[in-house]
């Protein structure tokens, strides 16, 4: 089981990291250690298990290729992204048959999975 994945922000970018995890997606934030709370960054609570943490970097640059994979209800995630004016690019379904899944971005650009059950 994996504990938490980790991606980045530049300096400043944790409100809109939290306007999107939290706002669009849902997800809880959790409360950083006060050590590393210092550092900058947030936590948040994936639905289904696990955590991820954006963490702050001075020369950011965003994840275009390499990205983490959640499980969700694609459809109903896919519509509540386009709402939010985030982009939603399905998956050709016959690369994972049975599997539809679609990819978007964070504020800050870096690249996420969904994929069904």
């Amino acid at each position: 089981m994996i504990h938490h994945v980790q991606l980045a922000c530049p300096p400043g970018g944790e409100d809109a990291a939290r306007a999107f995890y939290t706002g669009v997606l849902g997800w809880a934030e959790l409360p950083k250690p006060p050590l590393l709370a210092a550092r900058g960054g947030c936590w948040f609570a994936v639905p289904g298990g696990g955590e991820l943490h954006v963490g702050v970097e001075a020369d950011f640059r965003p994840a275009r290729k390499a990205h983490p994979a959640f499980v969700a209800d694609v459809a109903a995630l896919a519509g509540v992204l386009i709402a939010a004016g985030s982009p939603v690019r399905w998956a050709d379904p016959a690369e994972i048959p049975g599997r539809p899944r679609f990819h978007t971005d964070d504020p800050h650009g870096n690249r996420l999975e969904f994929l069904a059950r």
